[in-house]
């Protein structure tokens, strides 16, 4: 019997090793189905900061970041942060829908090079953080500082066309705030962290994914997930590919076992909507919106 094709975007490999596994090791094709991954770009970032520019005004930056295959129609799933999955809903113009919270509970950290004088979260102020608006490291960031900052001392750029570690390296912004495989790459050589933390994302599905085989893409990733729980490591060979060894040469033991986290996709709930949507309004980085509107539920929670 042919198997069901599926094509799903990928945003940061970080956020979809539970996906690669269960390709790896069979378990999509044993629920029947033929899952692509496609990635939004080669995936490895650039050695050079050439043609960088930093941009101040989020409303200057599509919160997709791009040209995205689920936008274009040729992706039915696809994984990112939690806010900026909200705002890509309310963004969307194929009727993508927010299905279910990701596997990936990955981590965001702000970075500065090993010779900054910066030192802690509060020296940061008025310091222009390059992040990517309307992703991970935009919102993670704002989270992070406005804990010790005030709003007003709290400055956050969008580093265009390259990869925001190299930027930071090459001198182009003085801190930046990176997932992995960037967070390991830092440490390697050397690059003082200043703040981190961790976070969920959310799953866009497109009004094409009907239920029965979301569950069925879930099961798998489920086994994948207590594969990820057991022991990452094997599978840390997809963050390392990312990394072009002009930049870093990383291996398995590099990584932090604590930042490898996944749990089972879940529902998302009205109450975690509600407290991030708030959040984001107050950021003016949302218009006005309804959790009916945007969340559509598509994951089964098992008993």
């Amino acid at each position: 019997m042919a198997l069901k094709k599926i094509r799903n975007e990928v945003s940061g490999t970080i956020f979809s090793l539970p996906f690669y596994v269960a390709k790896e090791l069979g378990y999509f094709e044993a629920e029947g189905l033929d899952v692509e991954l496609v990635k939004r770009s080669s995936g490895r970032a650039s050695a050079s900061s050439d043609g960088v520019r930093l941009i101040e005004d989020h409303e200057l930056v599509s919160s997709f970041g791009g040209p995205s295959p689920f936008e274009q129609g040729e992706t039915a799933l696809y994984r990112a942060c939690e806010w900026g999955q909200v705002r890509r809903t309310q963004d969307s113009a194929v009727g993508g829908k927010l299905v279910a919270k990701r596997a990936a509970r990955a981590s965001q950290a702000i970075i500065v090079r090993p010779d900054s004088p910066y030192l802690i979260p509060q020296d940061l102020a008025n310091v222009p953080v390059g992040v990517s608006f309307h992703h991970g490291s935009h919102y993670v960031a704002l989270q992070l500082l406005e804990g010790f900052l005030p709003r007003e001392e709290i400055k956050v750029v969008h580093v265009d066309g390259g990869n925001r570690f190299v930027a930071l390296r090459d001198g182009k912004v003085e801190a930046v705030a990176v997932m992995e495989p960037w967070i390991t790459v830092a440490e390697k050589l050397g690059y003082k962290v200043i703040a981190e933390a961790h976070y969920v994302g959310l799953e866009i599905g497109s009004p094409s994914l009907d239920a029965a085989t979301f569950e069925s893409i879930n099961r798998a990733v489920r086994r994948a997930v207590a594969v990820l729980q057991k022991d990452p490591y094997p599978f840390v060979k997809y963050l390392i590919a990312d990394v072009d060894p002009a930049i870093a040469t990383l291996e398995p033991k590099d990584f932090s076992r604590s930042r490898l986290r996944y749990a089972d996709p879940s529902v998302y709930s009205q109450k975690d909507f509600e407290r991030s949507y708030n959040w984001m309004r107050s950021w003016n980085l949302l218009k006005e919106d309804s959790y009916d509107n945007l969340v559509d539920n598509r994951v089964l929670e098992l008993a």
